[in-house]
């Protein structure tokens, strides 16, 4: 007995031993200091971003903030991210419970019927043997060189992923519903100037009839005026057309079947949140993408760490203990007792060369989670620039804009009131007028078009999952 204990030390102790010469090393953050991932004129040294406001900050139309509630409660992406999250906890768990032994319980009976020929056959009367056997089977594995270790950090760096994937979602629902709710309150802005358009054409009409009649225009004025009421109700119709398209949409988005959408206007809640951006290694601790990446990485990385671990030979502990009998009338007995313990190393030789193909299918898929770990930094950095400059761009355009529309109205006004007066012809007229409904129709989605470009800022800065 006391010889046994002394050889189940000595292996517990060389185990010990053998397991601080890890061959999994440590995962480190690839240097990504030297890639420049924003213009140089849009970079800020201030370290606070608009990704850390809450996204209740940054859109506060009451109406909105509610549908994205309902989005991110009901979205059935959300809903599937959720469920690859359960999946990979369940995985997670498995692989931090590497480390405990396996304990299996199983029952079985033996009936066997000897040959009169065989060797035991020919010496016993009983040639029927029956065998009851109840026992436990108690395996375990040493963690030696660190295969144990590196699949549980990368089962968890999996589960991180599916988390940090779970949130790009988030973000890009958010910025999903704001755009098209806002592009809703565009259109219904767009459908009010061609209504008042259309208005303005019918007293139009009326006015170029009273000019035929006097003699100042022809009949070709009068169908050209009129037909210039009629490309305003196809104007009008495809925006409420459109309006229908996009409440569907975002319907979809809210997870619900297409319903009529309740909204408010522009100038109820303007968006004018602040535009810092941070400095770019914010984009590393707010992009959900970006820390997916990172984790996909470190998940390829202990892969690879598992993968060396093959080529060393693994230690083996397994016991087994139970009852065994040939008489059932005697299964309790301490006769019937049996007991084993095997322990030994294994080291592989030739296995088809399998383990060195998966050690290179191991470092080729961490090279190239590192490389997609890069790409999503790039992207990263060149949306935030894009959005600054769509942004930029947009603001300037609506500057000019509305001195256009202003001109324009001023020019249409005019042309009618020199057409009274034999002045002007009726296409100057036409034309000024057309010309001022598309700069209104255009000055509308400038305003879109900035309101979109702060929202997909805030999802390229990571916003909105926090």
């Amino acid at each position: 007995m006391k010889n046994n204990i002394y050889k189940i030390g000595v292996l517990v102790a060389t185990t010990t031993l053998m397991q601080s010469c890890f061959v999994a090393k440590d995962y480190k953050r690839p240097d990504v200091k030297t890639i420049d991932l924003y213009r140089t004129e849009q970079t800020s040294t201030d370290s606070l971003s608009m990704a850390n406001v809450s996204w209740d900050k940054i859109f506060v139309d009451p109406l909105l903030q509610g549908y994205i509630k309902k989005g991110l409660e009901n979205n059935l992406d959300v809903r599937i991210a959720m469920q690859n999250i359960s999946a990979a906890e369940s995985l997670m768990l498995q692989g931090k419970a590497g480390y405990f032994p396996t304990l299996s319980v199983s029952s079985d009976w033996t009936h066997t019927e000897l040959s009169r020929n065989s060797q035991f056959g020919a010496i016993v009367a009983n040639r029927s043997v029956d065998q009851y056997q109840l026992y436990g089977s108690l395996s375990w594995e040493a963690d030696i060189w660190g295969k144990i270790r590196s699949n549980s950090r990368g089962t968890q760096a999996t589960y991180l992923q599916t988390q940090a994937a779970n949130q790009a979602i988030k973000t890009q629902l958010i910025a999903s519903i704001a755009s098209t709710y806002y592009q809703l309150l565009t259109i219904d802005e767009q459908i009010k100037i061609a209504e008042t358009t259309l208005l303005n054409r019918d007293k139009s009409i009326e006015t170029i009839l009273e000019l035929k009649k006097a003699g100042l225009v022809t009949e070709v004025g009068v169908k050209q005026t009129e037909a210039q009421k009629y490309a305003t109700e196809l104007i009008l119709a495809d925006l409420k057309n459109s309006t229908i398209l996009l409440e569907n949409s975002l319907s979809a988005l809210l997870g619900q079947g297409s319903k009529n959408i309740e909204r408010g206007s522009f100038d109820s809640y303007p968006l004018q949140p602040e535009l810092s951006v941070g400095v770019a290694t914010n984009l590393l601790r707010n992009r959900p993408d970006v820390i997916a990446a990172e984790y996909n990485l470190i998940n390829n990385f202990e892969m690879t760490n598992v993968a060396k671990s093959s080529f060393y030979p693994s230690l083996k502990v397994t016991a087994t203990s139970g009852l065994q009998t040939i008489d059932i009338q005697k299964w309790f007995s301490a006769n019937s007792i049996f007991a084993s313990i095997i322990t030994g190393l294994t080291q592989p030789i030739f296995n088809q060369r399998q383990i060195k193909t998966k050690y290179e299918i191991a470092k080729a898929n961490q090279e190239k989670a590192y490389l997609q770990f890069e790409q999503s930094l790039l992207t990263a950095g060149k949306e935030v620039s894009d959005a600054l400059a769509q942004y930029k761009n947009e603001s300037y355009k609506l500057t000019v804009r509305e001195k256009q529309v202003e001109a324009l109205t001023k020019a249409s006004s005019f042309s009618e009131e020199l057409l009274t007066y034999g002045l002007a012809n009726y296409l100057e007229v036409l034309t000024s007028k057309n010309d001022a409904l598309n700069a209104k129709l255009n000055l509308a989605d400038n305003r879109y078009q900035q309101y979109k470009s702060v929202i997909q800022l805030y999802r390229a800065l990571g916003g909105g999952w926090q």
